[in-house]
C-alpha cells in the first residue's frame, strides 16, 4: 500500500488524501469504512500539523461506538496520532464528546491492550496543553473512567499501555476534584511500585555494565521514572497523598534521582520533594536522606526548572541553610517562571 511507504505519506497527505478518505466512514459498507480507517492510521503521523479536520475528528468520536472492534481500535489510533501536539484537533474533539466516547472504549475494551492503549494515549493528549483541558481533566472523573484507567496500571498489562497511564494520572492530579479518587483507587502506592521496579532495572544494568537506554516491549525504564516521578509530584500538591507517599519508603529513590543525568528526571524528582518539603515531616526525612548536598548542586543548574525547585525546597523545608539561599548568584537562576 502506498499510505506505508514513509516517503509516499507526506505527498498522499498534501493532496488532501485525508480529507478525501474521511468522506467514506459513514458508509454502509463496513469493508470500505475499515479499508479507509486503515489508510488513514497509516498517514496519520505524517499529517498531525494539518487544519481543517473537524469532519474526520466528528467522524473518528462517532465510530468509537461501533461493535466492530477493527474499526473502534483504527478509530482510537488514529485520535491518538492527531491530537498529538495539536491543540486545534484536541478542542475539536473534546467538544465532539471524544471525552466521553474514549472513557466508554477503554471501560468497554476490558484487557483488549490493541484498543485500550490508542485510547488512553488519545485522552492523554486531550488532559493536557490546551485552552479546555481542565475540563477534559473533569469529564474523566464525572465519566466514571478513574477506576478502570487506575486498574490499566497493574498486569496484565505491558509496559507501553503502563506508560500511557502513567501520564494520563499526571495530567488527572492536576485537577483538585481528582485527588481523592486517585487516591482512593491506590494510584500512588502502585505508582511508587513501578517507580521501584524500573530504578532497580536500571541500577541492576549499570552495575552489571550495561548500557542505559535498554527497552522492555519498547519501552525505555527511564521514561517509567521520568513519568512516575512527574506523576508523583502533581499528586503530591495534596496533603493527604503526601502522607501516603511519605510512608511508602520511596524518598531515598527520590533524592538518588537528583544525581540523574536526565535533566527533565532531576527536575521532577526536585519538584517531589519541594511538595513533601511543605510538611515538617517531610522535610525531616528529606534532609536525613542526604538531599543537601545534591540540591545545593542544583542550585547552579542550567535548567531553570531544576533549579527554582531545588531552591523552593530549601526555602520550604531548610531554613537554617539561609547562606545559601541568599547568595545573590543563586537566587538569581531559581527566580523563573513555573515550568
Amino acid at each position: 500500500m502506498l499510505s506505508v511507504c514513509s516517503s509516499n505519506k507526506p505527498a498522499i497527505v498534501d493532496a488532501g488524501g485525508m480529507q478525501a478518505l474521511s468522506i467514506h466512514l459513514n458508509h454502509a459498507s463496513t469493508r470500505l469504512v475499515q479499508n479507509c480507517l486503515w489508510t488513514l492510521r497509516n498517514l496519520s503521523d505524517a499529517g498531525t500539523k494539518l487544519d481543517n479536520m473537524e469532519h474526520l475528528m466528528q467522524g473518528l468520536v462517532g465510530l468509537l461506538g461501533s461493535n466492530d472492534v477493527n474499526i473502534v481500535t483504527c478509530s482510537a489510533g488514529i485520535l491518538s496520532n492527531l491530537t498529538c501536539n495539536n491543540q486545534k484537533n484536541k478542542i475539536n474533539v473534546s467538544q465532539f464528546g471524544g471525552i466521553e466516547a474514549l472513557v466508554s472504549t477503554i471501560i468497554a475494551a476490558g484487557d483488549r491492550e490493541e484498543i485500550t492503549e490508542p485510547a488512553v494515549c488519545a485522552l492523554r493528549h486531550l488532559t493536557s496543553r490546551h485552552p479546555d483541558c481542565e475540563v477534559a481533566q473533569n469529564a474523566v472523573r464525572l465519566q466514571g473512567g478513574i477506576p478502570t484507567i487506575a486498574r490499566l496500571l497493574h498486569p496484565p498489562s505491558r509496559w507501553p499501555l503502563v506508560k500511557a497511564v502513567i501520564g494520563i494520572m499526571r495530567n488527572l492530579a492536576l485537577c483538585p476534584a481528582n485527588q481523592s479518587q486517585l487516591r482512593e483507587h491506590g494510584t500512588i502506592p502502585r505508582l511508587v511500585h513501578l517507580l521501584i521496579r524500573a530504578f532497580q532495572d536500571i541500577q541492576g544494568r549499570t552495575s552489571r555494565g550495561q548500557a542505559a537506554g535498554s527497552y522492555a516491549d519498547g519501552v525505555r525504564m527511564e521514561e517509567i521514572v521520568e513519568g512516575t516521578v512527574g506523576a508523583l509530584h502533581v499528586l503530591a500538591r495534596d496533603v493527604h497523598n503526601r502522607s501516603i507517599i511519605r510512608g511508602l519508603s520511596v524518598i531515598p529513590i527520590i533524592v538518588q534521582l537528583l544525581y540523574n543525568e536526565i535533566e527533565n528526571v532531576q527536575r521532577v524528582a526536585a519538584g517531589v520533594l519541594c511538595e513533601l518539603a511543605t510538611d515538617k515531616e517531610g522535610t525531616v526525612i528529606i534532609e536525613s536522606e542526604g538531599a543537601t548536598a545534591p540540591l545545593t548542586e542544583l542550585l547552579h543548574s542550567r535548567n531553570e526548572g531544576v533549579g527554582k525547585l531545588s531552591y523552593m525546597t530549601y526555602l520550604y523545608g531548610f531554613e537554617s541553610k539561609k547562606n545559601i539561599l541568599y547568595c545573590s548568584d543563586l537566587r538569581s537562576s531559581c527566580l523563573v517562571p513555573d515550568v
